[in-house]
């Protein structure tokens, strides 16, 4: 795709994708300059960096996060981080599984029953 699409397709500034190339953000075009191509990569690292902008992370921060191996850590309450792959931020996953997931972790971490019950049941 050229320039003009990644722009639409971000919507995101042209000065602003020359930036994040230019700062190593968003992998360069293929193909040189006069025949520059983007890619499915090149929407995928604008959105990531765009993503973790809206959240409040400075382009240092954003820097540092994007290349932590361990991944990026998001205190969700007292005591609990969720710690999550950089290459999954914005990556359109859906949600419901993972919180499912979290929920049965959590559960069994915790020590409570990941069924609820009914109204009928009481503690003996």
């Amino acid at each position: 795709m050229r320039l003009k699409d990644l722009i639409e397709r971000t919507e995101t500034a042209e000065r602003q994708i020359r930036y994040l190339i230019s700062e190593g953000f968003v992998p360069p075009p293929r193909g040189g300059r006069a025949n520059a191509d983007y890619g499915e990569d090149h929407v995928e690292a604008v959105t990531r960096y765009s993503r973790l902008k809206e959240l409040g992370f400075p382009p240092a921060a954003i820097r540092l996060l994007l290349g932590a191996t361990a991944g990026i850590p998001f205190p969700i309450a007292k005591g609990i981080t969720l710690v999550i792959d950089p290459a999954q931020l914005a990556s359109g996953a859906g949600i419901e599984p993972i919180i499912q997931s979290t929920r049965d972790v959590l559960s069994r971490a915790l020590g409570k029953s990941t069924h609820s019950k009914s109204s009928g049941d009481t503690d003996a």
